[in-house]
């Protein structure tokens, strides 16, 4: 169970939290102590608002957590994140903000990114609420926190290399089969478009495959874009552009979060995580504007611009994984900027055709708390992405639509998977809440684990 939570203690000290328009009635059920201290401190229930109640006799008898409307389920987090080390215990709390909600928004409030920065800070307890799965609690919790990891290590110490190295120490975790195609041999073996654009670095681009469950089972594919570090390629980013570019592996980093979920819960699933893992860079054998090159698949693909790369390596995984296939593959990409533009950043798009899957989806996103938007898959643009000199463009001349027209591109190298799935997310937080700092985000991955969870429990 995850260290922040704990079965039992005696003496937990009670937490309440508490709606602003239920604060007249749930003010007058309290004792009249407590109620006059809350009326002292001015207490109105605002959303973050929290209030410390002193025992007579010295220590800390309780606190109350404002929830303002009640928009952010996840509120409770700030406990953790505020309180002063001890152990407590859920009191008086808000309905459909307690129970597992609430020891979930715990533990995550708990996570702290401490890889060059000594964290000193001790972080409180919780009692587990009654009837709470804690097992269930920590995978969900260690996935996110995986995944926040590895977005938040800057490139230098997180390249292609590193995240092979995280995926072998996943897949050994889980007792999975792990192998990697890397540098010439992607040529080889026919994975032209991630060798295509890793090819100017360095570091060796390559190919993650991890597969998991019986061989007999459902066939779920995952795959993760892995662009450890983005310079735009010879059509190179501003300095701004650049800035936060080591979270361009988030998709991998998401896909290696949920897949920990999967198999730590033991979902009836043939699992397969398929990872192209590159760096985009300028050299002298970079790719170039207008080259063309040929698929996996076969398609060729004429380069209108190479910091649309990531579409490219997700191309050749995408065909690689439908070739098998699946019942299900689903797509994690930090893929477009017209993506933020479109949702923002806190409400990532995701595209399918599937009408049963995108609700299931969308009413998973809604009951945990981690919220997706659909985007649709418009034909009508599928021009958009022609070239009059090979069968794609990876960055078409049209000014508008650019998350979609990203999705058309990756959806003409899915032609055998029963359903398919794409998602476009930031993997960042721009602006901090509770249980959510600024920095590295798993977003979808609670909400896809949810969904998954329904559809292939053991």
């Amino acid at each position: 169970m995850h260290e922040s939570l704990v079965k039992s203690a005696k003496g937990a000290v009670p937490l309440h939290a508490v709606k602003a328009a239920d604060l007249k009635r749930w003010r007058g059920a309290r004792p009249a102590r407590e109620a006059e201290w809350l009326d002292a401190a001015g207490f109105a229930a605002k959303a973050g608002e929290l209030v410390l109640i002193p025992k007579a006799g010295g220590g800390l008898a309780g606190a109350v957590l404002g929830l303002g409307k009640g928009d952010d389920r996840l509120a409770l987090a700030q406990f953790s994140e505020s309180l002063p080390p001890g152990t407590y215990a859920l009191g008086d709390v808000a309905d459909g903000f307690g129970a597992e909600r609430a020891a979930l928004g715990w533990a995550l409030g708990t996570y702290k990114f401490a890889r060059y920065k000594k964290n000193t800070r001790k972080f409180p307890k919780l009692v587990l609420p009654a009837g709470v799965d804690g097992d269930e609690v920590s995978r969900i919790a260690d996935g996110v926190f995986l995944a926040r990891d590895l977005v938040n290590t800057p490139s230098n110490d997180m390249g292609p290399d590193e995240l092979a190295a995280a995926a072998r120490d996943l897949a050994k975790r889980h007792g999975a089969r792990i192998s990697f195609v890397v540098g010439e041999d992607l040529l080889k073996k026919n994975y032209p478009l991630i060798h295509t654009v890793g090819r100017a670095s360095t570091r060796a681009p390559r190919l993650i495959d991890i597969v998991w469950g019986r061989a007999s089972a459902r066939k779920l594919t995952l795959v993760g874009k892995g662009v450890c570090f983005d310079t735009g390629g010879l059509d190179l980013k501003g300095a701004s552009g650049m800035a936060t570019m080591k979270k361009d592996m988030g998709g991998a980093a998401v896909v290696l979060g949920l897949a920990h979920m999967i198999m730590d819960a033991k979902l009836d699933v043939r699992l397969r995580v398929l990872i192209p893992a590159v760096e985009n860079s300028v050299s002298g054998n970079a790719y170039r504007p207008g080259d063309v090159f040929r698929s996996r698949k076969g398609l060729t693909v004429e380069i209108g611009n190479t910091d649309a790369e990531g579409r490219l390596v997700l191309a050749d995984a995408l065909a690689d994984g439908d070739d098998e296939k699946p019942e299900l593959m689903i797509d994690i990409a930090t893929l477009t900027g017209a993506a933020r533009a479109a949702t923002g950043m806190e409400l990532p798009p995701f595209f399918t055709d599937d009408e049963a899957l995108a609700a299931d989806f969308a009413r998973a996103g809604t009951q945990v708390s981690d919220p997706v938007w659909r985007l649709p898959l418009w034909r009508g643009y599928e021009s958009a992405i022609g070239s009059p000199i090979a069968d794609l463009n990876n960055s078409p001349d049209y000014g508008l639509a650019g998350s979609i027209t990203a999705a058309l591109f990756l959806n003409r190298f899915v032609t055998q998977a029963k359903s398919w799935m794409h998602l476009d997310i930031p993997a960042w937080n721009d602006r901090p809440k509770p249980g959510r700092r600024t920095g590295a985000e798993a977003n979808t991955a609670r909400a896809l684990y949810a969904m998954l969870r329904k559809r292939y429990r053991p």
